[in-house]
């Protein structure tokens, strides 16, 4: 099928699956009604198209124009602030990274506001981190100010807090910024611009639709423009799916490669949103919060876990990894290892390591009188199907 030509669903595909064709062609149409849409282009992206910016402000326009509203995550900083500082590579000292990224911020929201400016569009920096999204009234008041934009008509541009990131508490890259960001703003349809024609397979030929991008490989090497690749685009695209987006990774170079995605056309690799939608608080849990710990829990506890969405008592608890206080974000594993879940400790670790397989009158003398407490309760717990 042409990278270019609309989608015929009457015309079948080489690289669609017989019984997952009619799907794919669902999935692209549900695109032409998306209302709410995150973009998000690359450092690579952006050093290779020069002229993005302006690309980006012609579709925004029209996009706006039809009633849609765009959040645009942009990478961009380091690489622009190496070259204004005469740095001559990317730095691999957490300082002269902090410096470049302080130096290029600046020169990369003029160069959006350049090319904004004459489509009468009004761009709006909002820097994070991860510590921002993973305190929970943080979170609120960037969704707060992310919708408020959003409501004056301007184009919230969203990058990492470089300058100010340590690395313990920085994203992974932007492609996970732009899946956190996505049910921040409440959005159907996350797009995310490369410098590939979507996922290849093995011949380099593009697969138009995926069902499990957690099932793909990804043979492809970062370099030292950007710190993403097809693996980050991946991992955000599953993210992105459970808190209720459509997802596309196309090339930024096709011709108006925005409003052709979301009018339905057959561009780039597309993942479809899953019906088991994460909630706001599950979705942060699962995927904004890092982990302090690890509990391992028996068999009985996990098929209690997976089928009757149960809290996870101590009864069920082999043991635990890692020292983790009450609030804390704990990794659930079964007894070969296996991440089954996430969850918030209502316990500290070593709670949980005296009370681990107790119950009723040893766990209540062991918990000060009290036999009914969760290690983790269900309305706080994350289960991986």
């Amino acid at each position: 099928m042409s990278a270019t030509a609309p989608f015929d669903p009457e015309k079948p595909s080489s690289d669609v699956p017989f019984d997952s064709f009619e799907l794919h062609g669902q999935v692209r149409k549900s695109l032409s009604v998306a209302k709410n849409i995150v973009i998000k282009v690359g450092s690579r992206t952006l050093t290779n198209l020069p002229d993005l910016p302006q690309r980006l402000a012609e579709q925004f326009r029209a996009l706006k124009d039809a009633g849609r509203r765009v959040v645009l995550v942009s990478s961009g900083a380091v690489a622009l602030g190496v070259k204004r500082l005469g740095l001559g590579a990317r730095p691999t000292e957490l300082a002269l990274l902090q410096a470049a990224a302080a130096a290029g911020q600046a020169d990369l929201v003029r160069r959006y506001d350049e090319a904004f400016g004459p489509h009468g569009l009004v761009p709006a920096q909002v820097l994070l981190t991860h510590g921002d999204l993973s305190n929970r009234k943080r979170l609120n008041n960037a969704r707060a100010a992310l919708g408020a934009l959003i409501d004056c008509g301007a184009i919230p541009i969203i990058n990492e807090n470089d300058t100010v990131s340590i690395e313990e508490l920085r994203f992974s890259d932007n492609d996970q910024l732009s899946a956190l960001v996505t049910p921040l703003v409440d959005a159907d349809a996350l797009i995310l611009l490369t410098d590939v024609d979507g996922v290849l397979d093995e011949q380099g030929a593009r697969i138009s639709f995926m069902q499990r991008p957690e099932d793909f490989v990804d043979q492809g090497a970062k370099d030292n423009v950007g710190r993403g690749g097809m693996a980050g685009k991946l991992n955000a695209a599953t993210q992105a799916r459970r808190a209720g987006a459509t997802v596309v990774i196309a090339s930024a170079s096709t011709p108006r490669v925005i409003e052709r995605v979301l009018a339905g056309e057959d561009l780039g690799t597309c993942f479809p949103r899953l019906m088991s939608v994460l909630r706001a608080k599950h979705h942060w849990i699962a995927y904004t919060l890092r982990p302090r710990g690890t509990v391992v829990v028996d068999e009985g506890a996990e098929r209690a876990l997976r089928s009757n969405k149960t809290s996870l008592l101590p009864v069920g608890v082999l043991g635990v990894r890692g020292e983790f206080r009450r609030a804390d974000a704990l990794v659930v594993v079964n007894i070969h290892g296996q991440e089954i879940g996430r969850g918030l400790s209502r316990l500290s670790s070593v709670e949980v390591t005296r009370c681990a397989g107790k119950k009723g009158a040893e766990l209540a003398a062991l918990l000060g009188g009290q036999s009914d407490d969760e290690v983790i309760h269900r309305d706080d717990l994350v289960i991986w199907e």
